[in-house]
């Protein structure tokens, strides 16, 4: 990775640093507007709704246009929504208000599926790790400081200023991209249209992309290798269980700390950012696949589950702050390695890969927001956190015993054929015999 990627990964803070001020913004704006509670609801679910449905169409978007003009537009379109956001804050009627959030919903889902998708061909296989670690640890920064600072930029300029610094992100993120260039996309896929692909058991292409990339997502998912699809499957339970956390820490903070509800979960976001960070540190020093496999992947997501489940123990600050640091840790560990692990398939498979898996994780917090609201209602926080998170760790637990059905298979098998090739007097057959092969799961 060079001083390119760099710099695109500092432009991508930025941008991360207005979604997330906006995301305070626009949730207290959307309640102006609307007058209820169920209206902020409803124009969340629209934006995710706008998300979902992006997600259908971002490998196609990005396979006849390329990776980084979407990712250029997208980043245009919502700059300038969030400039006529703006200009009407003082008088922004529903229907403009339902505009802005479709065009941002849409909008956040195609820059994420081209610029997850584009990742190896901008650095390389090997750095991939990496590049994403260092995007994980930009977008951390970006979401803690717009966190913290959007009580002051709301208070001293308004809503008004707030969707102003949030489209000047998007406009440098899009500068960043217009000036620097990054190559986002595989030159052979261009030469590859006409002929069908399918993934077959080992996850590879058997031919050309054309078909897969115009494939609905039922056939995407169906083609997948099991690991792989297990995968995608818990990364929608663990977007599911994460929005029980989100839901029920404001709601802790203000039960806890009346008088200074923002303290705490600045304190607790900002623990959860420096954890990220560690993960990455950590993960750079990895080497090989097993670095970013589906074991990886699911022990993380245990760990993660049970750190946030703790956090709504009632515990005293300073023990909270670590338990958030290691829930960070846990969250920027399984982004990476499931990042990393999709991003393995051919350049051709990625964007429709990424488009199915922003679908299954735009569902699954849309849900879980909905009944962790509504448990909310009449459970404790813990109770609701628990039952969440527990059920991320039962889906993890059932893609361990799957890795490990494969680790005992791939064992089983050198030893098949080298009965094959014993005489009958019992002593090997051949001149040489190779050591069978490295014990674990077989890799998609």
């Amino acid at each position: 990775m060079g001083r390119r990627f760099h710099a695109l990964a500092s432009a991508y803070a930025v941008s991360t640093y207005g979604n997330y001020l906006n995301l305070i913004a626009l949730s207290l704006f959307s309640y102006e507007v609307t007058g209820t509670a169920f209206g902020v609801g409803a124009v969340m679910a629209l934006r995710l709704f706008a998300g979902f449905v992006a997600g259908l169409a971002a490998a196609a978007l990005s396979a006849q246009v390329g990776r980084r003009a979407v990712m250029i537009c997208a980043d245009v379109a919502q700059g300038a929504t969030m400039a006529v956001m703006a200009f009407y804050a003082s008088r922004t009627p529903l229907w403009l208000l339902a505009g802005v959030v479709v065009v941002l919903g849409a909008g956040n889902t195609f820059f994420t599926v081209s610029l997850r998708s584009a990742i190896p061909v901008m650095v390389g296989q090997e750095a991939r790790t990496r590049a994403n670690g260092l995007l994980v640890m930009a977008r951390s920064l970006g979401t803690v400081l717009g966190f913290a600072s959007a009580a002051p930029v709301i208070g001293f300029g308004g809503f008004a200023v707030a969707f102003a610094v949030n489209g000047a992100s998007f406009l440098v993120s899009a500068a960043a991209l217009l000036v620097l260039r990054p190559r986002t996309d595989d030159e052979k896929r261009n030469e590859e249209k006409h002929v069908p692909a399918d993934l077959d058991a080992r996850g590879e292409a058997e031919s050309s992309p054309g078909e897969f990339r115009d494939a609905p997502v039922w056939r995407v998912a169906a083609g997948l290798p099991p690991l792989l699809l297990g995968m995608l499957l818990l990364r929608g339970v663990d977007a599911l269980a994460s929005s029980s956390h989100n839901v029920a820490l404001p709601v802790v903070a203000h039960a806890t700390h009346p008088a200074e509800p923002a303290v705490v979960m600045t304190r607790f976001w900002a623990a959860w950012a420096v954890g990220t960070v560690l993960a990455h540190l950590v993960l750079r020093r990895r080497q090989g696949e097993g670095a970013w496999g589906e074991r990886a992947f699911a022990l993380g997501t245990c760990a993660m589950a049970l750190s946030f489940v703790t956090a709504f123990l009632g515990l005293p600050a300073l023990a909270l702050v670590v338990v958030a640091m290691a829930a960070g840790f846990a969250d920027g560990w399984t982004e990476i390695v499931y990042i990393s692990r999709l991003q393995a398939v051919p350049d051709r498979q990625r964007s429709r890969l990424f488009g199915l898996s922003a679908i299954t994780e735009q569902s699954g917090f849309a849900v879980g927001t909905v009944l962790a609201a509504a448990a909310l209602e009449a459970l404790p926080a813990l109770a609701v956190v628990g039952a969440f998170h527990g059920a991320a760790v039962c889906g993890a637990l059932v893609l361990l015993l799957c890795t490990a059905g494969r680790a005992d298979e791939a064992r089983s098998q050198p030893s098949t054929n080298e009965d094959e090739r014993r005489d009958t007097h019992g002593t090997r057959t051949g001149a040489s015999i190779q050591p069978g092969p490295r014990a674990g799961p077989h890799r998609g």
